[in-house]
Parts: structure tokens; C-alpha cells; sequence
């Protein structure tokens, strides 16, 4: 047994005989791979989305299996996390960390599909909750051995570069959660140019192997993801997975319902999200492929996600301002899930992207603590209700329109970006004011329906 695993079922049995006291202080070096506590907080913990939620978060999880591609620990590990990041109750957290070791060396027996399917959960539950430092470094060791470990003649690397299929997106999804979690920068900006060469972008990266390339719309330059306004014999094939719509046989039409495509989808949208967190623009990436790949499945083929894909369109709605299905509540996926409450219509406008998202207490990396935001259109005249130090305050139904959000902190002085907060939306967020138009003669009436919904953080 190699020593990372051998070390890391010593602190097991040590930590269960109450040997080795639980460091649970967060994790310094959070980062919010795929969804920050902070953001977390923001998001009100009622309606049915959230109660599915904390129901997968309350039952008994089970021993993880890394080398299982079906095993569904993984994934109810994700939402005690997630619940934990709300909530604070330790009893998810300690839950969260006893998994994180214990799934450390079961992926051997398995296959790199195993591994990339069952591995992003487990990074994005540790760097939720924030494992003690023991604990942490014993995980980290383990994500390194986990990158290059030859599992049937395949590494986790290798899968992600070669196989422009489920299998490499899948392993591509795990493989960037790593790499944020480690912090190698390297690592990650290789990730993303291999996740960009699958979109399209052969000048980026083209060294994957594909299958037959009946559903390819050019065969001497094969893609990922078939470029905008491909065609087949007259039919519409942009946006296409040519290495998985295959899976249902050659070229016919009308399309078949090939459900591979959206297992491979499950992994794609795992390292957008995570990517885009890191600063990179994956979803205007190659003419919008992401969206462009769901159009074509629900237009053309007639074919919307079902299943442990339900999650899926609620990300294209978060990022694209779109209307896709999306069934509340989803069933979580193979790697990730849980989006109709992270992603979904419980929150705010997405600052970056001025589509339907979220504030962050700290958004575009801006500190604010202990300051007052404010939602400003013109800034002559204003009013401003702010929540406690701690808070969470909501706004319900707000007029339609573009505001700016300004921070009052010293700290924050010039910073300013804007939101677009639609008609009859739901406004969430932390120490956050609601500003009027600058037109206005007098300050409006303070926002109608406001009510607490959490007041301690």
C-alpha cells in the first residue's frame, strides 16, 4: 500500500479511537471550486429544491467507492457539504471529512471513468467544509497520486487528453477540480486548453483519438463539439457530440436519443462551471458550443434531459438566461448536482455576466466585509435597508431594470459593476441595499415584503 493511503488510514483509525483531536476551523484556502459558503448563505434554505436537498443530505451516505462509477456516495457527500456551508451544523462537516478519507485508495479496483465520474465531489465536499490541516494534506497527496495513477493502462491525465467522449469529460471534470484545489496554476491553464480544443478549438488542442466520424460534419478536422452551422445531408448538426451521439449508430435522421450525450455533458458543464470561476470565458467559448449543444438536443432531436441530467439545463439557464426544461426538484448526476438550488431561480441576477445568478459576499473579489452595499441606478437620489453585520435580507419583486452595484467601504472606493435584476425576481444576498432610479423626485417607499432569512453567519 503506498504511503499517502497507508498515512491516511492511521489518522482514520486514530481520529475513530478519539486519538486525534477534529481541527475543524474552515479551511483558509477555500476558494469556492464550484460554489462558495459565502454564497451558500445567500440562498434561502426553503422550497422544494432545498428540501431535497438536505433530505440526500440527512440520509446515510454509506462507505465511498472511488472504483464504482455508479456508486451515488459521492454525491450525497456533495450535498452535506453544500447543506454544511448553510447551515454550519458540524454533524455534516464531520460526515463530509470521514468520507474524504475513507474514499482515499478505492479507486484502484476501477477504471478512469470511475475515477473522473466519482472524484469532483468529493474535492468540491472538502473544499466546502474545509478539512483539518491532517486531514487536508493526506487529501491533497492523494489528488496528486490520483492525476497520474495508471488505472488499466490509463491515467486520469491521459483519459482527459485522448478521449473526446464522456470518458475524457468526465476525467476532465475531476482533473481541473484537482487542480484548483492544489492550486497548480500550470495544471489548471492545461486543463483549459484541452477542454477548449473539445469545444472546437483545433488550434488550442486536437490530439484526442476519436471513434467512426459518421456524426462529424468535417472528418479531416475532427471536434468535440460540431462547429456553429454544421450540416449533415441538408440536416442541422451544430452542436452535435459526434463521439457520443456515435454510440446510437451511424448518421440518420430524424436524430436518435442518444443519452450519452448528455453523460458527456455532465462532465463539460462540471469543468465550465469551474473554469469560469477561475476567470476563463468558457461559456462564450467556439460560438457558444455548451449552448449550442443543448439547443440542438431539445430543437432537433426533441430529446430534453431526464434523470441524473435534470440538473444539467439549470446551469444553461443560470448562464445563458435561457428557458430549458428544468425539472425542480433534479436528481444529481454522476459527478455533481444539486443545481436547482445552487443555480437555480432562488437567486439574483450573475454579476459578471449580467444574467440570472448571484451576489457573492465578497463578489468579483472585492472585500466587503462589515461594509454597506447598495444597488444604485443614477445615484442622485437613494434609499438604502441593510441587514444586520451578519444577515441575509431578501428583496422580493423588485422593478425591472440595469442597477449598479457600488460598495460605501473606504476599501472599496471606485469599484463598481452592474446587475440586471428582471421584473418579479427574487433578489438575494448579504449586507445588500436596494437603491432608486436617478430620475426619481423623491426616495420610493423601502421594498415591500422584505423579510430575514438568516441572521447569523
Amino acid at each position: 500500500m503506498p504511503r499517502p493511503y497507508r498515512i491516511a488510514l492511521a489518522v482514520l483509525v486514530l481520529f475513530s479511537m478519539g486519538l486525534v483531536a477534529p481541527a475543524f476551523a474552515q479551511n483558509p484556502n477555500c476558494k469556492g471550486i464550484w460554489i462558495s459558503p459565502e454564497e451558500c448563505e445567500a440562498i434561502p434554505m426553503s422550497g422544494s429544491a432545498w428540501s431535497s436537498l438536505q433530505s440526500k443530505a440527512d440520509s446515510a451516505a454509506g462507505t465511498p467507492n472511488v472504483s464504482n462509477q455508479d456508486d451515488p456516495v459521492n454525491v450525497q457527500i456533495l450535498a452535506k457539504a453544500l447543506v454544511y456551508a448553510c447551515t454550519g451544523t458540524e454533524k455534516y462537516r464531520t460526515e463530509v471529512i470521514a468520507a474524504c478519507m475513507a474514499a482515499i485508495g478505492t479507486e484502484k479496483l476501477g477504471r478512469t471513468l470511475a475515477l473522473g465520474r466519482e472524484l469532483i465531489a468529493y474535492v468540491i465536499a472538502a473544499d466546502l467544509v474545509g478539512l483539518p490541516p491532517t486531514q487536508d494534506q493526506i487529501f491533497k497527496n492523494w489528488l496528486r497520486v490520483c492525476l497520474t495513477e495508471s488505472l488499466e493502462g490509463k491515467t486520469l491525465i491521459s483519459t482527459h487528453e485522448v478521449r473526446p467522449n464522456n470518458w475524457g469529460t468526465h476525467a476532465g471534470g475531476s482533473r481541473v477540480a484537482v487542480a484548483v484545489y492544489l492550486g497548480d496554476a500550470a495544471e489548471l491553464d492545461r486543463c483549459s486548453k484541452v477542454f477548449k480544443g473539445w469545444l472546437g478549438d483545433r488550434a488550442t488542442y486536437a490530439k484526442f483519438t476519436y471513434g467512426e466520424m459518421a456524426w462529424q460534419a468535417d472528418t479531416s478536422k475532427p471536434v468535440g463539439v460540431n462547429i456553429k452551422g454544421a450540416m449533415i445531408a441538408g440536416h442541422s448538426v451544430d452542436g452535435v457530440l459526434p463521439d457520443d451521439e456515435r454510440r446510437a449508430g451511424g448518421f440518420s435522421w430524424p436524430p436518435p436519443k442518444e443519452n450519452y450525450v448528455y453523460e458527456a455533458l455532465q462532465g463539460a458543464l462540471a469543468q465550465a462551471v469551474i473554469l469560469h470561476r477561475q476567470g476563463y470565458d468558457v461559456w462564450n467559448w467556439q460560438d457558444r458550443a455548451l449552448l449550442r449543444s443543448f439547443d440542438w438536443l431539445y430543437t432537433q432531436a426533441s430529446f430534453p434531459a431526464s434523470n441524473d441530467d435534470t440538473w444539467e439545463p439549470h446551469l444553461m439557464n443560470y448562464y445563458y438566461a435561457r428557458s430549458f426544461s428544468a425539472p425542480i426538484p433534479t436528481t444529481p448526476g454522476k459527478n455533481v448536482g444539486y443545481t436547482d438550488w445552487t443555480h437555480g431561480s432562488g437567486s439574483i441576477s450573475n454579476l459578471k455576466t449580467g444574467v440570472h445568478g448571484k451576489v457573492e459576499n465578497s463578489a468579483l473579489g472585492v472585500p466587503i466585509s462589515g461594509a454597506e452595499v447598495q444597488l444604485m441606478a443614477g445615484g442622485q437620489v437613494k434609499y438604502t435597508t441593510h441587514s444586520n453585520a451578519n444577515g441575509c435580507y431578501r428583496f422580493i419583486n423588485p422593478s425591472a431594470g440595469t442597477y449598479d452595484l457600488l460598495c460605501s467601504s473606504p476599501g472599496c472606493a471606485n469599484w463598481k459593476t452592474s446587475v440586471i435584476v428582471p421584473a418579479g425576481q427574487q433578489l438575494f444576498g448579504k449586507n445588500i441595499g436596494l437603491v432608486a432610479g436617478a430620475n426619481d423626485a423623491v426616495p420610493p417607499a423601502a421594498p415591500t415584503n422584505l423579510r430575514e432569512v438568516k441572521t447569523t453567519g
